[in-house]
């Protein structure tokens, strides 16, 4: 028999975590962006409405999760997933074959508090959200959302399986570039996250200077990350790492690597580099290495920018669903 319940304090969702863990590990679409280690940091520091976060329980096993928040307006409130706009996959965790009465029993708790819109944005393919139904609820049809380029790897380090001869052309000719300035040293930022997030921070402003500033100049968004990635890369999921010439670190990569899939998340590098390319070098590095470990996708994440499909990307479109009360 399923109970659930409506968790609105910030400390009982905290005491979630070890549950969660164990329900995000059976999940079928988990990625990383659903994880405790992700989410429990982006409401402590954006915190942006209401805790108002579904939990569903089967005696003392969590079984279903709908991570939510209320955010109040002028029009009404909508209920929002935990993580929107920084988390590139959204969705409910349920432990597999039990979908329908776990979210049956989501649906009818929603019910029970005031929103005027429920919107879950940014839902992966196969993903528990896109098969939410309840009579009580009128839902438009699923729109898509993003574009989610997505590289199908094979092959060995060459990556003469899966990536495009002109781009690995590039980055032999990158490569040597970088040479004849110095000696290379390619080095993971293992058990030293905040290290790691100063040259990633350092290196992404000056490559967005002059031109409004990127996603880590807003000071939030610099304490989400120094709260997330270290509790990510205790389980064992980032993947990160720095590119120095003559001992000077020119570029630094950020990505995730779960479930057969590797995900590149955010990178830096310093213009005055810009010639040897050392983007392009770190992310050849990070298929190279998930290639290695036996990743068969390599996922570039939301955003339609053209150096992905250099690489051979294809589009992979999340959808957006959005309900209304009957």
């Amino acid at each position: 028999m399923l109970r659930s319940e409506i968790i609105d304090d910030p400390a009982q969702f905290d005491a979630l975590a070890p549950h969660w863990w164990n329900l995000w590990e059976q999940s079928s679409s988990a990625t990383p962006f659903q994880s405790p280690a992700w989410l429990a940091p982006w409401w402590h520091t954006f915190a942006p409405g209401d805790l108002a976060t579904v939990a569903v329980w089967r005696g003392g096993d969590l079984v279903g999760l709908a991570p939510l928040y209320l955010e109040h307006g002028t029009a009404g409130s909508k209920l929002l997933p935990i993580g929107i706009s920084l988390s590139d996959y959204l969705d409910i965790l349920c432990v597999p074959g039990s979908e329908a009465p776990v979210v049956t029993a989501i649906a009818e708790k929603i019910l029970s508090i005031g929103w005027s819109q429920w919107i879950l944005p940014d839902l992966p393919e196969g993903s528990v959200g896109l098969a939410v139904t309840h009579p009580k609820l009128n839902a438009e049809r699923p729109a898509t959302h993003a574009a989610c380029p997505v590289l199908a790897i094979a092959g060995d380090e060459t990556l003469a399986g899966c990536v495009p001869s002109r781009r690995r052309r590039q980055l032999r000719r990158a490569r040597q570039a970088a040479f004849r300035c110095g000696r290379i040293a390619l080095s993971p930022a293992r058990g030293d996250p905040q290290t790691f997030l100063d040259q990633l921070i350092r290196l992404h402003d000056a490559r967005w200077a002059g031109r409004g500033g990127g996603v880590l100049a807003d000071a939030a968004v610099e304490q989400f990350h120094r709260r997330s990635l270290p509790l990510l890369d205790a389980r064992g999921l980032v993947r990160c790492w720095l590119l120095a010439i003559d001992g000077w670190t020119v570029g630094a990569y950020y990505g995730f690597h779960h479930r057969g899939r590797a995900y590149a998340y955010l990178g830096g590098f310093d213009p005055a580099y810009a010639e040897e390319s050392p983007g392009a070098i770190l992310i050849g590095h990070a298929i190279a290495e998930a290639i290695h470990e036996g990743a068969r996708e390599f996922d570039f994440l939301r955003g339609q920018e053209a150096y992905k499909y250099g690489w051979g990307a294809v589009d992979r479109w999340t959808m957006r669903r959005v309900w209304t009360r009957s």
